[in-house]
Parts: C-alpha cells; sequence; structure tokens
C-alpha cells in the first residue's frame, strides 16, 4: 500500500506542465501556516472558520486548556434542513511534525508545484485532503445536500490523537448522530478499515554515582537501561519471526520499538540516570498491557543487586499514551460508500494510528481514505503526487454525487 520513502534532490522539470489541483489555492494556503504540534494552530482555524463563512455556514470550536488551540466543526445541512441524523464526516487533522534539522530542497511552509509533485510540509500528512474536501464546499451547496456533511478539523494529532477527543466529545453531547467518517490520512487513496493499536510508556532507571575507575561503587543507569532496551529489541524480533499474523496489514504483526533514551553525563561518571521511551503497535489478538507486564517482570530482576549498593536505586515506568486500534472488517455502510466513491472492491489495513479509532469508539462507523502514502509523511521534501490528488478529487465528485440532492 505504501509507496517506498526517498531523499532525493529535488531536481526541477521545466517541461512538465501537469495541471494543477482543483484544490492548488487552498492547498498553498493550508501549507503557507506553520501548525507544527508545539505550537497554535488558530491562525489556520480562524482562516477556515472565515472560508465557511464565506459560504454561509457557522462552525463550532473547541479549544485546549490554554486557548492556544482549537478543533473545528462545521456543517452543511440537508435541504430539508436535518443538520443531526444520517450525515458524513470529513475528518483531517491540522498540525504537522517538525521540520527541523531536515534537509528540504524547498521552503517546507510553500507548497511547491515541481513536475507531478506537491512538496511541502503537510501536503501528505494531511493538508493535501483537508484542502481537497474544503474545494468541495461549493459544489455541495451548490447542489444541495440529501444528507448533512459535517467538516471535522483536529489539533495535536501527531502528539497522541489529543484534540479529537474533546471534538468527538461535543459532536456527542450536541446529539449529533452521523452515519459514517473518512478520515483523510494518506492510504494511496485506498479504502481502509482497520488499523494497529498503539501504547506507550517512559521507563526511568535510577542508579549511582561514581568515578568511572570505581565501577563496582556505582550502579550505571544506562547499562540497566541498554538491558531493559535489549530485551524489548528480542520481543520484537519474537513477533517478527513467529508472529502470530495477519497479511492484510502493511506490517503484518506486533511491531515493539524504542525510540527516544537519554542518559549519562560524562563519560568518566558511573551514570546516576537514563530514560527511554519505547511503544507497542499491536495486532488485535496481543494484549498490549500483557507484554508490559512482562518487560516490568524483566527489569525488576535487577532492582535486588541495584540496592545493594544504592538502597534508593530503582525502576519505574510511566504510561505515555494509548490509541486503541479498530477493526471495521469492511462490512459498514461507510465501507461501503468508501469503496464506492473510491471506485475501488476491496480495502485494506495499516500499521500507523489515526484518528479513525476514536471515532469509531464512539459508535461513528469510520474508514481511512486519503491521498498520498505514509511513506512519504514526516520526511523531508515530503510530497503527494498530483495523480493521489486528481483521485481525492473523483472520490469528493462520487461522494457528492451520492449524498447530493441534484
Amino acid at each position: 500500500m505504501n509507496a517506498p520513502a526517498t531523499r532525493d534532490a529535488i531536481r526541477p522539470d521545466p517541461a512538465a506542465g501537469a495541471p494543477r489541483p482543483l484544490a492548488w489555492d487552498l492547498i498553498r494556503r493550508l501549507v503557507a501556516f506553520d501548525t507544527t504540534s508545539r505550537d497554535s494552530n488558530l491562525v489556520l482555524i480562524d482562516w477556515v472558520r472565515g472560508y465557511f463563512k464565506t459560504h454561509g455556514i457557522d462552525s463550532t470550536l473547541t479549544f485546549d486548556d490554554e486557548g492556544r488551540k482549537a478543533n473545528l466543526f462545521a456543517t452543511i445541512p440537508a435541504d430539508d434542513g436535518n443538520s443531526t441524523a444520517g450525515g458524513i464526516v470529513l475528518s483531517g487533522h491540522t498540525d504537522v511534525v517538525p521540520v527541523d534539522g531536515q534537509p528540504w530542497d524547498t521552503n517546507p511552509f510553500e507548497a511547491t508545484l515541481i513536475g507531478d509533485r506537491v512538496y511541502g510540509r503537510g501536503v501528505t500528512d494531511m493538508k493535501g485532503f483537508c484542502a481537497t474536501a474544503l474545494a468541495f464546499v461549493p459544489e455541495f451547496l451548490r447542489r444541495g445536500l440529501a444528507r448533512p456533511i459535517h467538516f471535522a478539523l483536529s489539533y495535536d494529532e501527531e502528539v497522541g490523537c489529543i484534540g479529537v477527543r474533546r471534538l468527538i466529545s461535543d459532536v456527542v453531547a450536541r446529539g449529533l448522530r452521523p452515519t459514517g467518517c473518512i478520515v483523510g490520512e494518506p492510504t494511496g487513496m485506498q479504502v481502509v478499515v482497520a488499523h494497529k493499536g498503539k501504547k506507550a510508556w517512559r521507563c526511568r532507571v535510577r542508579g549511582h554515582e561514581a568515578h568511572s575507575s570505581l565501577t563496582p561503587q556505582g550502579v550505571n543507569a544506562v547499562e540497566i537501561a541498554c538491558e531493559i532496551v535489549t530485551y524489548l529489541a528480542n520481543m520484537a524480533r519474537a513477533f517478527r519471526d513467529q508472529g502470530g499474523f495477519d497479511p492484510a496489514y502493511d506490517v503484518p504483526y506486533t511491531t515493539v520499538h524504542t525510540g527516544v533514551i537519554r542518559g549519562g553525563t560524562a563519560l568518566n561518571i558511573v551514570p546516576r540516570d537514563c530514560q527511554f521511551d519505547f511503544e507497542i503497535r499491536h495486532l488485535p489478538f496481543d494484549d498490549p498491557d500483557a507484554l508490559y507486564a512482562e518487560v516490568e517482570a524483566y527489569a525488576a530482576r535487577f532492582l535486588p543487586a541495584m540496592r545493594k549498593v544504592a538502597p534508593d536505586a530503582f525502576i519505574e515506568f510511566e504510561h505515555l499514551s494509548t490509541l486503541p486500534g479498530f477493526d471495521t472488517h469492511g462490512e459498514s455502510e461507510i465501507a461501503a460508500l468508501g469503496r464506492e466513491c473510491a471506485g475501488a472492491d476491496g480495502h485494506g489495513k495499516v500499521s500507523f494510528g489515526t484518528e479513525a479509532s476514536l471515532f469509531h469508539g464512539a459508535a461513528i462507523p469510520t474508514i481511512i481514505c486519503g491521498p498520498g502514502h505514509i511513506a512519504q509523511a514526516h520526511q523531508p521534501n515530503e510530497w503527494v503526487a498530483l495523480d493521489q490528488l486528481a483521485r481525492c478529487e473523483a472520490f469528493m465528485r462520487r461522494l457528492a454525487d451520492r449524498v447530493c440532492a441534484a
């Protein structure tokens, strides 16, 4: 499902004359807003709110605790006035990952069309989809709707799907009852009906400092942390080699991954502290809590020897985040609608997590379908092919044919 990521320098193709996407102006506008997750997204949200307002559509905002970030939810009612029941949600997140330290060949916050690709931070993940959905607002209004269309834009998806939880709570509290949701994460415009769940933890190891010439008098926190990381790596290899497996996924087994580790102060000091973050992305039949319990039990084996040297030594774990998996098995009405709009018979499953599981958990049947490929996301020179944007436009036109009154 996912195209390979490449890190080739961009070479402009002056002969290329590919037509610009329908949503080109909106893509340029959305990409120009630096909505890196650590920063506010309010400038983008205010602009989109104004866009809806110019089309006579009101928006509802839900904010984070500090008022620095907001979700937006807007509804185009059906021609009979129905704005609450039977609608379809078009959902995307507004935040993007950082560009810090990445070797870009273009301005990441300026959508740049070169040949048959558009480059820029978020063009794949996932401002290309958001812009295309917004570009169809005039058509939905012109043709009128037989059922409502809702637009959902969230904050802080990239750091734990934080914002959408408040958006969904607000939707439920207001009595809205959509019959389906399409989350436009990059799937190559293939309909996806399931993704893995994910749990993440931080492990802190407290040892005891000593001069490195007197290592028996210290407790080396880095070495103990590395023992636990090695245990995690062995667990990952066991899943890779022994399963269980679900071949419908792009990575057909549960994965275990350590992504960050920090420890030590100088080479000639036995390190007192070390911490690392790890995650388990699991298939439905693997229990992440049981796997975590195995890791915790393994770590506990080191404590007696550590405390013989330093009674205050410890190993502790902190739960960082949970994103449930979901699986509609392709049997829902929204999955059938998605296949019709995509012009495809089949559907797939992916290993990366999305907000789809949270909509699904709120009794809103959900699929994932959007332009681009996840392998191109989060990369320097992030790009989306014009063909993918064209397929997204075709998807939206077929959706309009099925939800519009005319």
